[in-house]
C-alpha cells in the first residue's frame, strides 16, 4: 500500500481520514498546515499527497503549486469543504488547474476517500 500525506488544519478530520486510510493498509503522515506538510514531503517522500485547500500559513493552492514545481510526479488530491458553497467549488476547480490530479468535496464518505485514493494512486 502507500505512504500518504494528509494536511489538513482540522484536527479532527486529519484523524477520521488516518482512520480510513490504515484500515485500508495505507500508511500515513499528517500535517496541520501547508508549511509543516512540505517539510514531511521532502524528508518522507510519500506517494499521494491529501491536502485541504482553507488553512493558515501555507493555504492548499499554495502547496500544490510548490509540490508541482519540487515533484511533477507526485500524487495530489485537493479537498474543501462543502460549507464553502460556490467558493468551495471555484478552490476546487483551482487546485484542478494548478495540477490536482482529484478532488475531493468535504465531508465525504469513506467509501468516497477510498475510492479516490485508489484510482489517484492508479493514475486514473
Amino acid at each position: 500500500m502507500a505512504l500518504v500525506l494528509i494536511i489538513d488544519d482540522d484536527a479532527q478530520m486529519r484523524r477520521l481520514a488516518r482512520r480510513i486510510l490504515s484500515s485500508a493498509g495505507h500508511s500515513v503522515l499528517e500535517a496541520e498546515d501547508g508549511e509543516r506538510g512540505m517539510v514531511l514531503l521532502c524528508k518522507e517522500r510519500p506517494s499521494l499527497v491529501i491536502t485541504d485547500l482553507v488553512m493558515p500559513n501555507k493555504e492548499g493552492l499554495e502547496t500544490i503549486r510548490e509540490i508541482r514545481e519540487i515533484s511533477p510526479e507526485l500524487k495530489v488530491i485537493a479537498m474543501s469543504g462543502g460549507d464553502l458553497g460556490s467558493g468551495g467549488k471555484l478552490y476546487l476547480h483551482l487546485a484542478e488547474q494548478l495540477g490536482a490530479d482529484a478532488i475531493l468535496a468535504k465531508p465525504f464518505r469513506a467509501s468516497d476517500l477510498l475510492n479516490t485514493v485508489t484510482r489517484t494512486l492508479a493514475g486514473n
